[in-house]
This record gives structure tokens, C-alpha cells and sequence, in this order.
């Protein structure tokens, strides 16, 4: 049987650090993190990949920051996004909580006015318009894609399959890339100014929505405090998986691309924070040499993956490129295949 043809996106989340347990940091944030910057890319390189850094006002504004990511776009080796964090992001509104740090729960005046004063520095200091965006947080919305869209964004990545919380939820959306309704982000519509590719999320098992199904209802309130979504974790029998080398050990990625190559999804797309590239910064991953395990994770994936299918590496906005191209001139056999 032919190995399928699927696209493979790194995206990389580049803020500030700051112990994700705390207050939301406004002023003099910390960005050491873009000091691994070099080393990572470096390390992308070696592997083919040409990372997405949706970038935050945090980084854009830092001198090192900004040489760092300038001299990656000018080699044609990556491509910067956009990445609003409403905390540091000016104009500011008052203090941020947790309701207020989701982009969507803003209201749209002060998103516009953030957004504006975001791709404003990105551009002055990194020399890119950005035509890529991922909200702080995650989560999306009709009104702030039209936004996106007015402004000359041509994908967005906000979407967390199989997520939600008490501030937001991304469940029910496709977990592949779509065109989002103008009316509803998380449902298909008819517009084609804006892409929507999520990060590559699932289950251990093929049939995805059923999955969903079974472990939604594992956690219900009724349920919880039978534990038995932590059960099934640790027997194998379910496990709910993100492809993020922060999150998921390599063989449970591994795991992943899998069911997601079953599920003929066309992306493979990668994520990751920044700041988790340096030790103990955000308590995400609270690990030793935190920079080398992401790397062996993203290298020993990345591999697999090239046993199991042609791999073609892309930015996110060239993926969304290639989609647009793959959906509105299909192979010869589709082709055939739906005249027939």
C-alpha cells in the first residue's frame, strides 16, 4: 500500500515566560527564552523543518527577540506570525483575569486596538506582515476571524481540538483544516479568505468522535470521581493526545500520527511554547535539559513519520497554500472519481 502525501507544520508559541500559576505578567516581562532560539532552529535544520513562531508583543518588542526571528525570516528558514497575549499586549484595559486572557471574551474594540498595536511592532521590528495568527490561550471566534480576515491574515490557529474549559471550548470543531463559518469559527462554511488548521489532536483510536464521546462522558461531573478517565490513561485503553513534545512523550506522538494518517488527515502539525525551552520556566514541563527532550521528541516523530508517509515540510501559511491549491485542483482520480 503507496504511503500517503501529507504536509508537516511546526508551530512554536513565542512569548515570555512566567510561572503559569501566577499572576498575568503586564510589564518588563522575562523573554529569555528567545536565547534558545538559535540552537532550536538550528536543530529544525538539521531535521527539514521550517518552523511557524507566532510571535507576542513581549518578544517582538526585545532586541534579541527581534534580531533572532528578522535573520530566520530573511534566510527563508521560518515564518513569523502573529500571537496575542491580552496581558502584555498594549493598549491596556485595565488587569487581565482568567476570563480576560482569552481573546474571545474581549470585547471587539479592544481586540481590534490590541491586534493593531501587535502586527505594528511585528512589522517595524521583524520586517513581516504577518498573514498567520494564534490567539493567547486558544480559542476563536467568528467576530475576531473577520477581523483577522479584514487585516490580510490568511490562517488562523487557534483551534484546540477536543478542548474546553470554563472560559472556552473548542469541542465539536473539525480537528483538521476547514474554512470556518463567518457566523461560527468552529463549523465549516463558505468563505475563503481565512483557513483554519488546528493542531494535530486525538485519541489512541481511530474513530475519533466516538472516543470524544466516551471520555466527555468519563469526565461529566457525575463521573469524574470514578477516575476511570486516569484508569483508561494508564492502561492504554484511552488516552487523549496532543502532537506537542511539551505534553506527549514520542511514543505516544507517535501514537497520534497513526490514527491521524487512518483518519487521512492532511496535516501533521506540531506545537510547542518557546518558554518551555527553558528550564523550569513555566512549570509546564518541569523537567532537566527540558530543550534537549523536546528536541528528541520532535526528531524521533518526526522520523517515524517519514515511515509512514511522504512528508513535505512547510511554514503554516504555505500549508494553507497547498490546501487551497489541493482542494480546488484534485488529483486526476478523484477527479474522475466524482464525475463517475
Amino acid at each position: 500500500m503507496p504511503k500517503p502525501d501529507v504536509l508537516f507544520v511546526l508551530t512554536v508559541d513565542t512569548e515570555e515566560e512566567w510561572q503559569w500559576n501566577e499572576a498575568f505578567p503586564r510589564d518588563n516581562c522575562s523573554v529569555q527564552n528567545v536565547q534558545q532560539l538559535p540552537a532550536f532552529q538550528h536543530h529544525c535544520r538539521n531535521l527539514g523543518i521550517r518552523p511557524t513562531y507566532f510571535v507576542d508583543y513581549a518578544v517582538a518588542q526585545d532586541p534579541e527577540g527581534m534580531a533572532h526571528l528578522g535573520d530566520f525570516v530573511k534566510n527563508r528558514e521560518a515564518e513569523v506570525g502573529a500571537h496575542l497575549h491580552p496581558w502584555c499586549n498594549p493598549p491596556y484595559f485595565g488587569e487581565t483575569t482568567e476570563v480576560e486572557s482569552h481573546v474571545i471574551n474581549l470585547p471587539e474594540e479592544q481586540v481590534i486596538q490590541k491586534l493593531d498595536s501587535l502586527t505594528q511592532i511585528i512589522s517595524q521590528n521583524i520586517g513581516v506582515a504577518p498573514r498567520s495568527f494564534r490567539s493567547g490561550r486558544w480559542g476563536i471566534n467568528a467576530r475576531t476571524l473577520q477581523l483577522l480576515a479584514a487585516r490580510g491574515f490568511q490562517v488562523d490557529s487557534s483551534v484546540y481540538p477536543f478542548y474546553r474549559n470554563e472560559f472556552f471550548s473548542c469541542e465539536g470543531a473539525p480537528n483538521r483544516p476547514y474554512w470556518p463559518s463567518t457566523t461560527d469559527a468552529l463549523s465549516e462554511g463558505s468563505q475563503r479568505n481565512i483557513m483554519e488548521i488546528p493542531v494535530t489532536a486525538g485519541f489512541n483510536h481511530k474513530h475519533f468522535s466516538r472516543a470524544a464521546g466516551l471520555h466527555n462522558t468519563l469526565s461529566s461531573p457525575a463521573l469524574a470521581w470514578t477516575k476511570l478517565v486516569g484508569v483508561l490513561w494508564h492502561t492504554r485503553l484511552l488516552r487523549k493526545l496532543y502532537l506537542s513534545p511539551e505534553l506527549t512523550s514520542a511514543q505516544d506522538m507517535n501514537t497520534l500520527i497513526d490514527t491521524s494518517l487512518a483518519n487521512q488527515s492532511p496535516v501533521i502539525h506540531m506545537y510547542l511554547h518557546s518558554s518551555s525551552l527553558l528550564d523550569g520556566a513555566t512549570g509546564l514541563l518541569d523537567v532537566q535539559d527540558a530543550f534537549t527532550r523536546i528536541c528528541k521528541r520532535i526528531a524521533a516523530s518526526v522520523a517515524y513519520l517519514q515511515t509512514r508517509a511522504n512528508v513535505r515540510f512547510c511554514t503554516i501559511s504555505e500549508a494553507s497554500v497547498l490546501l487551497r491549491q489541493s482542494s480546488e485542483h484534485p488529483p486526476q482520480h478523484l477527479r474522475e472519481a466524482e464525475t463517475a
